[in-house]
């Protein structure tokens, strides 16, 4: 099923991210994290693209969403980034994807890496977006978007602007980047909405639970931490137990405040923890 139909048929909807495990080695211990995220019925689950891919060991983004889509019935929105990759290669991995039965679609540009060659082919999320509703119609489209800009956008308008243009470029459905203080996605809804921009948007919540995660996430994610997140991590970033259980009881308290608020639907950037999954799934089943 299209997710944007999926959003036309439910008053919020609940989406799970994983990514493909660098080795083929650890597809098997996936594969039965995939079954038990299966327990909490989520609506859509999201695939990032692999690190290498099958061609150089990795588990790919198709091998993924495949399973998802044909042994455990959940439907997958498989990422498909432009950066480092040409028209052929672009063509090969659709071809592959609508093979495989997956029909949804996350059009990402994707982080430079100046140790991967760059193509020409398409220079935003924006251009592929495009080309891919000219040329292969029966795939729906999703985007991502920035409550608190992109790292390399100007300014939050400017940010909008090109959100703008990916809508006007087939996109159907909108994912947030991870943002830890609830405000600065109202906002963001409020100023979106404001110009014009009426697609359904997943807000999305990553619950940090681990130390580890702590710099390399929000150096990644960009996002600003509020006083009383900060004070979490102040008080359990030396209790592994403890940052666990605070990092979940966090991330349910922003999700419901989400959902009571009225946000289309809610995304959680599980780092491939079914715990997690689980247990933010009890704390938040009733109000969905």
């Amino acid at each position: 099923m299209y997710i944007r139909k999926i959003f036309a048929q439910k008053r919020c909807v609940f989406s799970v991210e994983f990514f493909p495990p660098k080795q083929q080695l650890k597809w098997e211990p996936l594969q039965q994290t995939l079954q038990q995220v299966q327990s909490v019925h989520p609506d859509f689950i999201s695939v990032t693209c692999s690190a290498g891919g099958s061609g150089t060991g990795g588990v790919s983004t198709c091998q993924v969403a495949s399973y998802l889509k044909n042994q455990l019935n959940i439907e997958p929105l498989a990422h498909l980034t432009c950066v480092g990759a040409n028209r052929t290669g672009i063509e090969d991995s659709l071809d592959q994807l609508f093979a495989a039965g997956v029909r949804n679609l996350m059009i990402l540009r994707g982080d430079r890496n100046p140790n991967i060659r760059q193509f020409t082919d398409f220079h935003h999320a924006s251009d592929l977006a495009a080309f891919v509703r000219g040329h292969y119609g029966a795939f729906g489209l999703s985007g991502a978007c920035y409550p608190e800009k992109h790292p390399e956008s100007p300014s939050l308008r400017a940010d909008v602007e090109m959100l703008k243009i990916k809508q006007e470029s087939g996109a159907t459905h909108l994912c947030t980047q991870m943002f830890f203080d609830n405000l600065h996605f109202y906002r963001y809804m409020t100023l979106i909405r404001k110009e014009g921009i009426d697609l359904p948007v997943s807000a999305g919540v990553m619950p940090i639970v681990r130390k580890s995660q702590i710099d390399r996430t929000l150096a990644l994610s960009n996002a600003s931490l509020p006083q009383d997140f900060q004070a979490l991590l102040d008080k359990w970033q030396d209790n592994p137990d403890g940052l666990y259980q605070a990092g979940i009881d966090y991330a349910i308290g922003q999700l419901r405040d989400l959902i009571e608020a009225g946000a289309d639907g809610v995304h959680l950037y599980a780092m491939n923890n079914a715990d997690v999954v689980v247990r933010i799934y009890e704390g938040i089943r009733d109000l969905l």
